[in-house]
């Protein structure tokens, strides 16, 4: 078996983090902490048995775009509107206090102008794939906590799909803005007649054969995921417009039903990419920073949207437990890095202070709220729930 190949690249990542997982569940931890580590300890900067990640990062990139979907799939239209509407002003409010503190921070350990702003951004965003792979299925499903954190996430994509739209343009102006603004109603029309003319009556003639049900949907998923990225859209929000078309459809609880192990088989990619491609050789340089950040967006994260959600009359307890499960940075802050520093915007200092917080964030945060919120793995019985 070559050392390079993508097989034994497979058998490298999924034996280890079995093997880490185990450890994980006997000690009582979250297997994100085992997926991450056992990226950190193959990965180019570790023991280097995997010295170019970059396919299994392009790979693992399906893991986002499949949970978009998933959650899409859970949304019905109208519902999607009237949430989005109720958590606008939590999202814009939050924003402004967040890219103040990311600025700030930035500003304190001597960043450019730009650079500091970019950090300022990146700290908008909270974890889609920690709110809500640790949110229970029936809180998902059936709860108001499951909307108010799909609303605010939502937001927080669409504000992320603007921003890295306009730095990988390497310019920010009023047409590129325009041709967005323009490029997601054109999207969400043809999906709407896309899926009434064509896959709702090609669900309804062969609902019987479930692998076809199945082919469709993917087919669906990455094929609206791709129109997206071509209109100047991510294929994550591709994705999530082509759940949200077959929300409706009696056979979408089949279709979500059968995608979960897909999803989750990618999702492990993703997270060990995400620990490959941290440089540790560098951590002495911006451990400072990154650490400062991460501590702002663990401790005032949940405190600030605490206070938002209850100003906007929502439950004390149901505020904590929102403002915990967003105590994080982002996978699309990590995008963003990516995409600033790709373009000569920011130094490769500042694109690592954001992975080097949206790490420590991802596995601290992590903990809380598999502590302290209910989840299917929690550590307490009393707060498991599946």
């Amino acid at each position: 078996m070559e050392p390079d190949s993508l097989l034994f690249s497979f058998f490298l990542i999924f034996s280890g983090a079995a093997l880490l997982s185990t450890f994980a569940l006997f000690f009582r931890q979250p297997l994100l902490v085992a997926y991450i580590f056992i990226g950190v300890i193959l990965g180019p900067f570790g023991l280097q048995y995997i010295s170019d990640p970059s396919l299994l990062t392009d790979i693992a990139e399906f893991g986002i775009i499949f949970l978009l979907f998933l959650l899409g799939l859970d949304m019905q239209p109208i519902k999607l509107f009237t949430t989005l509407k109720k958590t606008f002003l939590v999202t814009l409010a939050s924003s402004v206090i967040f890219v103040a503190l990311g600025f700030a921070t930035g500003f304190l350990f001597s960043f450019s102008i730009i650079e500091c702003l970019v950090i300022g951004f990146s700290m908008i965003f909270s974890s889609t794939i920690i709110g809500i792979k640790l949110l229970p299925t029936t809180v998902l499903h059936q709860k108001h906590m499951g909307e108010l954190m799909v609303g605010i996430l939502l937001m927080q994509d669409f504000i992320a799909i603007f921003l890295i739209t306009f730095i990988d343009s390497g310019n920010i102006d009023q047409s590129n803005a325009l041709s967005v603004l323009l490029a997601f109603p054109l999207l969400l029309l043809l999906a709407y007649f896309a899926t009434k003319y064509i896959l709702v009556k090609l669900i309804a003639k062969f609902d019987h054969f479930k692998e076809y049900i199945f082919l469709l949907a993917i087919g669906w998923c990455l094929g609206l995921a791709a129109l997206a990225s071509e209109m100047g859209l991510s294929a994550e929000i591709g994705a999530f417009v082509a759940g949200v078309s077959l929300a409706t459809s009696p056979i979408a609880l089949f279709i979500a039903h059968s995608l979960k192990p897909l999803r989750d088989f990618f999702l492990i990619l993703f997270f060990f990419s995400l620990g490959a491609q941290f440089n540790i050789s560098l951590l002495s340089e911006i451990l400072a920073p990154a650490i400062l950040l991460a501590t702002l967006a663990l401790t005032l994260k949940p405190i600030v949207f605490h206070y938002l959600l209850r100003r906007f009359s929502e439950r004390n307890r149901l505020a904590w437990d929102a403002g915990l499960r967003l105590g994080q940075i982002s996978e699309f802050s990590l995008l963003i890095a990516f995409v600033a520093a790709q373009s000569g915007m920011i130094g490769e200092d500042a694109s690592l202070v954001i992975q080097g917080a949206a790490i420590i964030t991802f596995l601290i945060s992590s903990y809380i709220i598999v502590l302290c919120c209910p989840t299917p793995i929690a550590i307490n019985p009393k707060l498991r729930r599946d």
